[in-house]
């Protein structure tokens, strides 16, 4: 259980009709993140190198339908396949200047056994206020979205 406390954090929830292994692999294989990584529909996933394991490192690129690129990267801290993933975030480029700046936040992601499905649980925590919370829950709905559209719909 991830405590949040005090700290300014968004805890998000989303079910998957797919095995925890198969949606666990979607955020951990690059092929497939290529397939979903993104924050609406109609953006594109030139990048995503991925070094799954504990202390290896992410980096994903977003491209907006102007062009513009949205490029976050971290480490990972903890790699539990199919259970948990935990790994640093911080952005590259875009998408808000607000939003720039070192690896000062954390990611943690919960694959649950539901049924006949995955729910998954996502935390995002460390952020520095309300206003950058608000605009990455906006971005992580969205992404999740993404996820059941284009890999499993």
């Amino acid at each position: 259980m991830t405590e949040i406390g005090q700290e300014t954090a968004l805890q998000l929830e989303h079910r998957y009709a797919a095995p925890r292994d198969q949606v666990f692999d979607a955020w951990t294989n690059p092929e497939v993140l290529k397939r979903w990584w993104a924050a609406a529909p109609t953006w594109g996933t030139p990048l995503a190198e991925v070094d799954a394991r504990e202390g290896g490192r992410y980096r994903l690129s977003m491209r907006t339908d102007e062009g513009e690129l949205h490029t976050v990267s971290g480490e990972y801290k903890e790699i539990s396949p199919p259970e948990r993933l935990s790994y640093t975030w911080g952005w590259e480029e875009g998408p808000e200047p607000a939003m720039a700046g070192s690896e000062s936040t954390l990611v943690v992601v919960e694959f649950l056994e539901d049924g006949d499905g995955t729910l998954v649980r996502l935390t995002h925590s460390g952020f520095a206020s309300e206003q950058i919370r608000d605009m990455h829950a906006q971005g992580w709905e969205a992404v999740l979205a993404n996820l059941e559209r284009n890999v499993f719909s």
